[in-house]
């Protein structure tokens, strides 16, 4: 029961909660104006307590519902590059036209059709317009088995429509030879490049897993460590880079270097020394600073500039980064493929495709499976299977020729003739 109360020349409530060792507890609140406000107040604070500590509106919207999902749980549980993705899409699409209706009133078939209207109106690619079904499903996932503000899951039955099997898929661009010869010989002189070029071409790794490098490449035991991944938020005064963990827990890995790559990240490193001598004290340095929330808990590690050296700060001692020092982060490949796409002619081809490139060919000469997704950082071989491993001119015209000497035979050789 709520009781108001009038305190001088404002009003309070006050209910009764669970008993605590015997006494009685109270939950109350004042500074209200009027009775009839701190009577209301007083409603939504019991239905909270009544529901163990959140209120459940009701008639939430679903608009509503996608910012509390938001702030809630991808906040908590996803990497930052994935929720950026699902902002865009929760307020660019979802809230605009799904977003006035009520949570608990959403259906399997009004999902479903917009969906069908989403493939309609926009010509994005198949593999962006899965990311649309990923938040659908996530959100009512969520809604229903861990938050339970609402009993039945509209979601579970929802799937891109065959029309979306027309949309363009994302082509994985499969380096030939040819191609990483005239890359590597036009930036030659660029060596910060051509090393992280050669890093992900020999080792499968991600790009912010590359630039990410510091004191974990050991080139005495032949081993990249893969802890981390760099990415960017908005630039301001300190700069735009943190530091993170890998994509997934199996993301963290170790890496054999091979005697090609060896004998790049040597030469390099020693360059790098030369250049650290060269620019002295003008030479840039690097520490993590760290970034916490309200509660005064560590959620990020901020890239800042070391402008003074100090014995308590560990320097992290960047791998790829330009001749002064500057890191730049994933920047470093930008300019490079800016080139490669206009003056070199090599279209729909991004530093990211070196990843796939690797699996494809390991696979193709005779590498196991696992040990490719091991590499790649991969649980689940699938993940290697569907989305790095691509077939090619070359390949698929093997795979003819290899067929065709399995079938060969002097009766075929005679019908095909076809004597007039």
């Amino acid at each position: 029961m709520i009781s108001i109360q009038k305190r001088g020349k404002v009003y309070q409530y006050r209910f009764e909660t669970a008993r605590v060792n015997g006494k009685r507890k109270y939950i109350s609140k004042s500074g209200f104006k009027t009775k009839n406000a701190a009577f209301i107040a007083g409603q939504k604070a019991y239905e909270e307590y009544q529901n163990g500590g959140y209120r459940i509106e009701a008639f939430m919207s679903y608009g509503d519902y996608l910012d509390y999902w938001l702030d809630n749980y991808c906040k908590v549980n996803l990497k930052y590059r994935t929720i950026e993705e699902y902002s865009v899409i929760v307020n660019k699409y979802l809230k605009i036209y799904l977003g006035h209706y009520r949570l608990n009133a959403i259906t399997s078939y009004q999902l479903n059709k917009y969906l069908i209207d989403v493939c309609r109106r926009y010509d994005y690619s198949y593999g962006y317009l899965r990311n649309f079904v990923k938040v659908i499903k996530c959100s009512f996932r969520v809604a229903t088995d861990i938050f339970g503000f609402i009993n039945y899951n509209p979601a579970i039955t929802v799937s891109l429509p065959h029309l979306a099997q027309l949309k363009k898929k994302t082509i994985r661009h499969i380096y030939t030879q040819d191609e990483i010869d005239i890359i590597l010989n036009r930036f030659k002189n660029n060596y910060a490049f051509t090393c992280a070029f050669l890093t992900a071409c020999f080792t499968g790794m991600r790009t912010g897993e590359v630039c990410a490098l510091w004191d974990k490449v050991d080139l005495e035991k032949r081993i990249i460590s893969i802890e981390h991944n760099v990415y960017s938020k908005e630039k301001d005064e300190k700069g735009k880079w943190f530091l993170g963990t890998t994509k997934t827990i199996n993301g963290v890995r170790k890496v054999y270097i091979c005697d090609t790559l060896l004998t790049a990240l040597k030469n390099y490193k020693s360059k790098q020394d030369n250049y650290k001598k060269d620019y002295g004290k003008n030479y840039k340095y690097y520490h993590l600073e760290d970034v916490k929330n309200k509660y005064g808990k560590i959620v990020e590690y901020r890239v800042v500039e070391t402008t003074r050296r100090s014995k308590s700060l560990e320097t992290l001692d960047f791998v790829f980064r330009k001749d002064n020092g500057v890191f730049s982060g994933t920047d470093i490949v930008k300019y490079p493929y800016k080139v490669i796409h206009t003056d070199l002619g090599i279209k729909n081809c991004r530093f990211y495709d070196l990843r796939g490139s690797y699996a494809t060919k390991s696979l193709r000469n005779g590498v196991e499976i696992r040990d490719v997704a091991d590499i790649l950082g991969h649980s689940k071989i699938e993940a290697t299977e569907n989305y790095y491993i691509s077939s090619t001119e070359v390949t698929l015209k093997g795979a003819s020729e290899k067929f065709e000497e399995t079938v060969k035979s002097e009766t075929i050789n005679e019908i095909i003739k076809f004597k007039n």
